[in-house]
């Protein structure tokens, strides 16, 4: 018979349908059991759920091997025999989950089906990823607390407990709200995300495994022999349900959480009640693109029925209760294998460790490469090449590798030594300062990687905005295939380059993060182009483009073009304060190092860097082909002077017409004005263009001058005044007046 459900008879499962629900269920309970007792997983979060779900659906095609002893009708994991059992006074339960829109419309419209015209409400809260606890109080005294467990026994943890700060051990009774004679309370510890890392360097030092993510740190912190070992640990809780009670009612979930925080307990600070599950959909959404903006990891939303009542009508499985449901976020945390360890070299010639792993998918795209920052972080990771490693990609964020998998080390695994040399033009790497833990190429003029980078940084849009100058073109022109020159030897020759020397390049395409080649899909050869011409020889529009864009850039400001010289430690901040200060190249060249130092914005780490740029010759040389080459090295006055808006703070929100981001921060600062990312009482003027946002809303509650793109020509073409009147304001110093005579 077909697999459509309605099998009874275990014969008629086909026998390769049986051997793979055997070995499935095997694996699963395996996993639970590195997961709750060992806090040791050897595979993702996003791994165990496709097993769970490829065992869930052979259930569904084959109901009779649906038994009570497979894992898809247990709740969690068991529990350990190294602290004493405890049954839990009312069952933890766990909750089904849902990936997609159609699987949550799915349980909303069960959920409808169910209670019929009934009017009930959604809660929407964050899913904590950390591991579960069950608190008993006794007329307001903790007298025990437990893991899950298998959802009845869990194990005895009430010592370690009560030494995280915010649990309390009595409640108090708040505004009229008394303890009562039994509570059962659900929740979740976790591990701050931020002290997440100092734990693992500490580990390490200490000659121990690191945890792999927080939640293993949490589960392991918290499951401690010795309680004075936890209390040395920033355990934290969320509260997130209540099981056995006695002594007072509840109506609704949220208005149990306002009764917790009365008694003290810490109640999670995002949760919402909303009436549709479209408002549950906009929950999800806004969390999906901020969920790195709380304390601690999530996974996902949990919804439930806001409803007690209501939750005891729709009842619960043998694993699960149908009131709720957990939305689960694409996967940010993958296992992947660390194949090696690699060393790339930037601009300023720093040279930084970074991983080649198996492609694997994480948070929507594949991901092969993730930064290690320098030798140290690579020890303090404790993570060795041929290690399986937990990567995690937080939104756009570079990929990080979070620490290996040890439980799956074989022996063949091996240290990563950072190389003596540079390994793009041999020369040997060193500390440029006392102290400095990165090590560096101080091969800066001749070495082909840093020139190539600092083209492409000089090319960027924090400084010359060159547009036909990325990555590969960059690559292009420092680097050539042979038997073709480079025809940059330096950036000096970037405004003398012709059509003619850009015709034959040719080139290796490298990736833009690792600066490594890039290889074909089919053949896995290193993928050659010729850069700048077609088939037939002639210019592409690429090579008109980037011959046009350098005429064009040789007007760039000042700022732009003492940011785009990666000069260490000289980022646009300090640019724009150098070219306010000097406002002319020559006189930054020539001025003393204490008088740089005096510049504000500057001071003496960035003035020594200056220095010491400008005393290399052929930097200077640089300077001078630039000068030939028309490229202006002086700050225009700008209409109403140079310090018109000095002295002023302003914010920058939404999109302009007439300036983009960086041109609007760019006039302000050249004139004088302080431009900032927030909104506070000490802000002057809020800018804003098309899709504000919040800043935009604290502006307004603020009651501060808030200009659109007509004011903002005021601003900067009249000054601050104008800009009031243009608004029907008084002048800064009228109502400074009138405040004081008031």
């Amino acid at each position: 018979m077909a697999g459509d459900g309605k099998v009874v008879d275990l014969a008629e499962v086909p026998a390769e349908v049986r051997e793979r629900h055997s070995v499935l269920a095997q694996e699963i309970e395996d996993h639970r059991f590195r997961y709750y007792v060992k806090d040791a997983p050897v595979v993702s979060d996003a791994e165990f759920d496709a097993l769970m779900r490829e065992l869930e659906g052979l259930e569904e095609q084959y109901t009779v091997l649906r038994t009570p002893d497979s894992p898809t009708q247990k709740v969690g994991g068991t529990y350990s025999n190294e602290f004493a059992e405890v049954a839990h006074l009312e069952r933890m339960l766990s909750l089904d989950n849902a990936f997609t829109g159609e699987e949550l419309d799915a349980w909303g419209e069960r959920v409808a089906r169910e209670l019929g015209s009934q009017e009930y409400h959604f809660l929407c809260e964050l899913k904590v990823d950390g591991t579960a606890i069950n608190l008993v109080y006794e007329n307001g005294r903790l007298v025990r607390a437990a893991t899950r467990g298998d959802g009845r026994t869990g194990e005895d943890v009430t010592a370690n407990v009560r030494t995280i700060a915010e649990i309390p051990g009595q409640l108090r009774s708040d505004g009229g709200h008394a303890v009562p004679e039994l509570v059962e309370i659900r929740g979740e510890i976790y591990f701050p995300t931020e002290e997440f890392e100092q734990l693992n360097i500490a580990r390490v030092a200490a000659g121990e495994d690191p945890y792999a993510n927080p939640r293993n740190s949490a589960s392991g912190s918290l499951r401690q022999k010795d309680p004075r070992v936890t209390a040395t640990r920033p355990l934290h809780m969320v509260v997130h349900g209540i099981g056995a009670r006695r002594g007072f009612d509840i109506d609704c979930q949220s208005h149990a959480y306002e009764l917790l925080r009365a008694w003290g307990l810490p109640t999670a600070r995002h949760n919402k009640v909303v009436r549709t599950l479209d408002e549950v959909k906009e929950f999800i959404a806004h969390f999906g693109e901020h969920r790195h903006s709380v304390e601690h990891e999530i996974d996902g939303v949990v919804v439930k029925v806001d409803e007690i009542p209501l939750q005891g009508r729709l009842g619960a499985t043998s694993r699960a209760p149908r009131w709720a449901i957990a939305w689960k976020y694409p996967p940010e945390e993958v296992n992947t294998k660390l194949l090696d360890v690699r060393v790339n070299v930037g601009r300023t010639g720093r040279c930084t460790p970074y991983a080649v792993m198996e492609p694997v998918r994480v948070a929507g795209s594949v991901v092969e490469y993730a930064t290690l920052h320098n030798q140290e972080v690579v020890k303090a990771k404790g993570v060795l090449i041929g290690d399986t490693v937990v990567l995690r990609k937080a939104g756009d964020v570079i990929p990080e590798i979070l620490g290996p998998v040890v439980d799956l080390r074989d022996g063949t695994e091996r240290e990563f030594v950072m190389p003596a040399v540079c390994p793009e033009c041999g020369t040997g790497l060193r500390p440029m300062s006392e102290g400095d833990i990165d090590l560096r190429c101080p091969n800066a003029r001749s070495c082909p990687a840093q020139l190539r980078e600092r083209i492409f940084y000089l090319a960027g849009r924090r400084c010359l905005d060159i547009e036909a100058l990325g990555y590969v073109a960059a690559t292009a022109l420092t680097q050539p295939l042979e038997p073709a020159q480079p025809p940059l030897t330096d950036e000096g020759d970037l405004f003398d380059l012709t059509i003619e020397q850009l015709l034959p390049i040719k080139v290796v395409v490298r990736d833009a993060d690792t600066g490594l080649p890039k290889r074909d899909e089919k053949t896995g050869e290193e993928k050659v182009v010729a850069f700048f011409a077609n088939l037939k020889g002639e210019p592409k529009k690429t090579a008109t483009a980037l011959l046009e864009n350098l005429q064009a850039v040789k007007e760039r400001p000042l700022a732009r073009i003492i940011a785009g010289l990666s000069i260490r430690h000289v980022g646009p901040v300090a640019a724009q304060a150098l070219a306010r200060e000097f406002r002319d190249l020559d006189r930054i060249a020539a001025a003393s190092e204490e008088e740089l130092a005096a510049t504000e914005g500057v001071g003496p780490t960035i003035a020594a860097s200056i220095t010491q740029w400008f005393a290399e010759d052929w930097h200077r040389e640089i300077i001078e082909k630039w000068r030939r080459a028309g490229v202006r090295f002086t700050e225009e006055e700008t209409a109403g002077g140079s310090d018109l808006l000095a002295g002023l703070t302003v914010v920058v929100t939404g999109t302009l017409t007439s300036h983009t981001r960086d041109g609007a921060k760019e006039a302000l600062v050249s004139r004088g004005a302080k431009v900032t990312g927030s909104v506070s009482k000490k802000t002057d003027f809020v800018v804003v263009g098309e899709n504000p946002g919040s800043k935009h809303d604290k502006a307004v509650q603020l009651g501060l001058p808030v200009l659109d793109d007509e004011g903002f020509a005021v601003l900067l073409e009249q000054g601050p005044d104008a800009a009031r009147a243009h608004l029907g304001l008084p002048s800064a110093a009228a109502d400074g007046d009138s405040t004081e005579e008031s």
